[in-house]
Order: C-alpha cells, then structure tokens, then sequence
C-alpha cells in the first residue's frame, strides 16, 4: 500500500518533534480521527505495529497500534488518547525498533507488567493490566509523546553501537536544513503549538 495521497509523514530522527513533550487531547473532531486512520495506514506502510502522534510531526498525546500489522486485522487496531501508565510491574529485556529510526535494533530493558489508563476516540475509558509484547509497545510510544527515544534507555558502552548511525542522520538532517529542506527547530516548535492550540 502507498501512503502518496496522506496528508501525514513518517519524520526521522533528528527532527524537532520528537524531541516534543506532547499535550493532553481536549478535543477530539473529524479532522483527528482522519489523522488516526492515516498514522494506522503509515504505521501499516513501513511495517509497524506501533505509531505516535509526534512520529507525524503532530503534538498530541496519542498513539496507535496493531501488533499484528495487518492493515486486513481491524479488531486488533487499538488508539490510545491521553494514555498514562498508573502502575509497574517487573522488567525484562526485549529487542525494539522505531520507524523514525530505521535499521537500528537493540535490546531495551521495560516493566513486565503494566496497569494503564487512557481514552478510545469516542471518550471510553481503557483501563487495563496489559503484558508482554503490548505492554512493550505501550511504553515505547508513550516514550515518544514525552519526547523520549528508544535509544536513551542504552547505557553509555551500548550507545557506542547506535552512536555513529545517529552521529550521520544528525549531519544530514543538519545539511538539508542549511539547503532550506527542513525547517528550523524554532519553525517546528511554533507550528506545534499552533496546532496544541486547537486540541489542548
């Protein structure tokens, strides 16, 4: 499937937004739930099974995810609005990934177990105990709503093995801007609080 007619994108590290803290969702109207079903079909596009609002250079505390990443699995869509996690259980060891950082994969330590809290697009309220692969993915994205990546979670000697990777992604991004084909990290933070403006 192609993403060509979205009005959304997939950003890349080092992009300012995802460096974002996002803001709580006041208001839910068409236009979000539009965004919800394209940040589900780019999730789908780039084969992932989770996906969050500042991933799309939007500064909403919200996040999507399928663990299947079947775009054909409707029932295991799930959309988490102003999501928190209100208790912590345990710790293990897993491989992630992010879209927003293609091609690095390294072992991350998170809670076991999770009780969570959060909000369906329709104002019901999610509150669940949740595990395994679910309760990875939870954390991963609400990591990114408070402008935290996957790789922070490396000790020092770990990061060494990420750290030429980011190091060329900083000096391209940084090259494209001084060409005007990204925008100043002072453009990027006006225009999400613009749009915070609308919802928060």
């Amino acid at each position: 499937m192609s993403d060509v007619n979205s009005k959304l994108t997939l950003i890349r590290y080092p992009h300012p937004s995802l460096r974002y803290r996002s803001k709580p969702i006041r208001r839910v109207d068409s236009e979000l739930l539009l965004w919800i079903r394209e940040m589900f079909q780019l999730m789908y596009d780039h084969n992932g099974v989770g996906l969050a609002a500042n991933q799309v250079d939007l500064p909403y505390r919200l996040f999507v995810i399928n663990l299947t990443s079947d775009p054909s699995e409707k029932a295991e869509e799930l959309v988490f609005i102003n999501p928190e996690i209100i208790r912590r259980s345990g710790s293990e060891e897993g491989e992630e990934g992010c879209l927003s950082l293609p091609d690095i994969r390294v072992q991350v330590r998170r809670s076991k177990e999770l009780e969570i809290l959060a909000y369906s697009p329709n104002g019901e309220e999610i509150r669940w105990r949740i595990n395994g692969l679910l309760a990875r993915a939870f954390q991963h994205e609400l990591d990114h709503l408070n402008g935290v990546l996957f790789v922070d979670h490396l000790a020092p000697s770990e990061s060494l093995n990420v750290r030429a990777t980011l190091e060329e992604w900083e000096r391209e991004y940084s090259m494209a801007r001084s060409r005007g084909q990204q925008p100043s990290t002072e453009d990027v933070i006006a225009r999400l609080k613009e749009l915070e403006a609308l919802r928060t």
